[in-house]
């Protein structure tokens, strides 16, 4: 079974190595990167790997509106994409916690029976109170999360989607396929959740604009669950605060973001079952010639940018405005304001 990862990146380069890793534990047999304006070494590493025959790797051709679906609409017509039986659409702060059969992506398959289209719900792992960088697995790092079930009073939660070749594709969307509206109810593909259940309904005909890439996450992790590492440590915040949105053009990232996915209340260690087998594979990667200097250079450059930003007052206020902000995502907060209120 052929599976091609997509994914966009821009100053990734610390944590391309575990995420390719991972993936490859988990039956990911092909990566299709595309890159943009990196300043920490990420192209050269993504450079170096393609050249080894382990990605391929493509400047983003984004012209300056939205680059993630600009990448994806150049990558519908790549081979790596038009020859794959299935394709993953993912960041690389996005690890596919599958918890069924061999913990792998044919096994989370076969577990929901084979559908057309599988969409797994996030769950986004908050900053543990880590301050410092450190050059080891995220996944081993950052374990607790928000109540799966319920994100900043929402229970509807955004997914990825495990898309089969034969899905009557209109376009790839980042978090879901689209097929056609006119297309006839008996052609509708087969689409589960990550409970192997049917998805919603108003969610497979996109009727909901509200909800057109999230559903109820109740019950939708039963195979498998989307690790969402938004913040990482303190440190490499600042950094993503300065590098911006790599999908999308001026989009910055505040104390509110940070706050929303901050939300520790809940621990969970599944995914550490990878553990042993990512930092082998992970040190496979690096006995390639030139893979570990490449790694290494990218890890200082990361460090040296959080150097050269904690020199800047308002990078310093930032830092010391996050380590100290509330525990409480904002709209639990003001839930709590107004019920004191009425009280």
């Amino acid at each position: 079974m052929r599976i091609t990862a997509v994914t966009c990146v821009k100053n990734e380069g610390p944590f391309l190595l575990e995420w390719i890793a991972f993936n490859r534990l988990i039956g990911v047999t092909d990566f299709l990167f595309y890159s943009n304006d990196c300043s920490d070494g990420t192209d050269r590493l993504l450079d170096a790997l393609d050249a080894r025959g382990l990605v391929r790797h493509l400047p983003n051709p984004a012209e300056g509106r939205n680059y993630q679906m600009e990448a994806l609409k150049a990558a519908a017509h790549q081979d790596v994409v038009k020859s794959a039986d299935w394709v993953w659409i993912a960041d690389v702060d996005e690890f596919l916690n599958i918890h069924v059969g061999d913990h792998t992506i044919p096994g989370l398959i076969e577990a929901c029976d084979n559908p057309q289209a599988i969409s797994v719900t996030f769950q986004f792992f908050a900053n543990d109170g880590l301050g410092e960088f450190e050059d080891r697995p995220v996944i081993a790092q950052f374990t607790r999360s928000h109540n799966p079930d319920i994100w900043c009073g929402e229970t509807a939660q955004e997914v990825k989607t495990l898309v089969r070749r034969d899905f009557p594709l209109q376009y790839y969307g980042a978090h879901r396929p689209f097929f056609r509206k006119s297309l006839p109810e008996k052609k509708r593909p087969s689409w589960t959740d990550g409970g192997g259940r049917p998805v919603p309904h108003k969610f497979l005909v996109a009727a909901n604009p509200r909800r057109i890439r999230k559903f109820p996450a109740r019950g939708a992790r039963g195979l498998a669950t989307l690790n969402h590492y938004a913040l990482r440590s303190l440190d490499s915040y600042l950094v993503k605060t300065d590098r911006g949105d790599v999908n999308r053009e001026n989009r910055n990232f505040d104390d509110t973001y940070w706050r929303e996915r901050n939300d520790n209340a809940w621990q969970d260690l599944s995914i550490a079952r990878y553990l042993p087998d990512l930092e082998q594979e992970i040190s496979e990667l690096k006995a390639l010639p030139g893979i570990a200097a490449l790694h290494d250079e990218a890890v200082r450059l990361h460090c040296a940018r959080r150097d050269a930003l904690l020199t800047q007052p308002a990078y310093q206020a930032l830092r010391e405005q996050l380590r100290t902000a509330s525990p409480l995502p904002p709209e639990e907060e003001a839930l709590l304001r107004s019920l004191e209120a009425v009280a």
